[in-house]
């Protein structure tokens, strides 16, 4: 089969090596790709939004299945239009996209169908979210509505900080038309967890839980990042945390969905929190997370494009679906000045680097024999150890054989899930 993938970043690496590994895979076309995609796919530079030059493409090169990854042409409905020209894909249709595409709409479908998450007020006027604000406890959430590269949720810890980032989204535009309408809700206390599901929207198989580290500092302090790395699986996902999440959260999540007319195909993320009161839903995302599926897929054992066929055949409880009982541990090398201002083009290097290390890349591009820096997130480093330690250690140790200027790390992925294991 040859499998058009949609998307250039470090989690579409992940994905376009683990589908290599399937016999049923023939040649694989990535667009946009990155110079480090460029070694496992034909990578065609047509912008995962374009979604017109994307259908000419897939027709004039009879591909035989779509893996749409990216949540843009998600939202854009890319699923939609492809199998409307007899393209199988894997992803979910515009319609079940909302669920990330509108936070408003996925607080709301939570609310009424009794899913757990945090109570909260939506606003589109800024004047009454200021108002509201002034009479909300502290620290408080705000969310841009629509989406925002992962970077459109503020955690607010003094007032002036909860308006400045309401008028940041509502009246500045930081996020475009994603900031018109804003989701204001109440701070949750306790460990996160990052969960993937593969769903056909009638059966779900839960990948291995995982940890995101999403602030830019040690200690998450600083902004929001898209991901400075994960771990799987992640400790506080225990049996009885597993139980209670599939009843109380994935099953009435997809049942919802599907009422509302918009069945759920693909893979589904459910970001949550443990906390005293029970595991909530801190959000939904309509597609793998980023770098969480660089720390996952990995430990996947069984075959991802049958799982993928599985989903859009809508008979995956048939499926086998298979995963390492070891650990893995994912490290972002990042350009410095992330996630503002950072300079792009500078040369990458790898001295003696080891073999036992997979390397994804994400903001990458070849150019004159060169391996060059092109975005914030520059590279993923990813071990699969039996400990959890030897997998974080490993990674550390493999990111003194990469340099480029203005490297920047975290130096404690891993610290907090450690500390639980420990």
């Amino acid at each position: 089969m040859d499998i058009l993938v949609i998307g250039g970043g470090g989690r579409e690496h992940a994905i376009i090596k683990k589908l290599k590994q399937s016999p049923l895979c023939g040649k694989i076309y990535a667009l946009p790709g990155n110079g480090g995609i460029a070694e496992d796919a034909v990578c065609v530079p047509i912008a995962a939004t374009d979604i017109a030059g994307i259908k000419a493409f897939a027709s004039e090169n009879h591909v035989d299945f779509a893996a749409v990854i990216p949540d843009d042409p998600l939202a854009m409905g890319l699923t939609d239009e492809l199998r409307a020209m007899g393209i199988p894909c894997f992803g979910p249709s515009k319609a079940a996209a909302i669920i990330e595409s509108s936070k408003a709409f996925s607080k709301e479908l939570m609310k009424r169908y009794g899913i757990p998450t945090a109570p909260f007020e939506t606003f589109s006027d800024y004047d009454e979210a200021v108002k509201h604000l002034e009479n909300h406890s502290l620290p408080v959430v705000i969310k841009a509505d629509g989406l925002a590269l992962g970077k459109g949720v503020i955690i607010a810890n003094t007032l002036d900080e909860a308006k400045a980032a309401v008028k940041n989204m509502m009246l500045d535009g930081a996020f475009g038309h994603s900031g018109d309408r804003v989701v204001i809700e109440d701070f949750l206390v306790g460990p996160e967890i990052s969960l993937l599901v593969f769903t056909d929207g009638k059966s779900a198989a839960l990948m291995p839980a995982s940890m995101d580290h999403k602030r830019i500092g040690d200690g998450d302090t600083g902004k929001n990042t898209g991901g400075m790395g994960a771990v799987a699986p992640n400790p506080y996902f225990t049996d009885e945390v597993r139980a209670e999440t599939t009843e109380n959260i994935i099953i009435p999540t997809l049942e919802a969905m599907k009422k509302e007319g918009r069945t759920f195909k693909g893979c589904l993320y459910f970001g949550l929190m443990l906390t005293k009161n029970g595991v909530k839903v801190i959000e939904y995302n309509c597609r793998f997370g980023d770098p969480e599926t660089q720390a996952v897929l990995p430990l996947m054992e069984s075959d991802l494009l049958e799982t993928m066929l599985a989903v859009e055949e809508e008979r995956l409880c048939k499926a086998e679906v298979r995963f390492s009982d070891k650990f893995s541990c994912c490290l972002v090398l990042a350009s410095g000045g992330y996630p503002e201002k950072y300079e792009k083009g500078k040369e990458i290097i790898f001295d003696n680097f080891p073999g036992n290390i997979e390397v994804f890349h994400a903001g990458t591009k070849q150019e004159n024999g060169k391996m060059l820096t092109n975005g914030g997130r520059v590279l993923g480093l990813n071990a699969v150890r039996d400990t959890l330690r030897e997998a974080v250690t490993a990674c550390y140790e493999a990111a003194e054989h990469v340099s480029f200027e203005n490297k920047y790390m975290r130096n404690d992925i891993g610290k907090l899930a450690l500390e639980a294991i420990d």
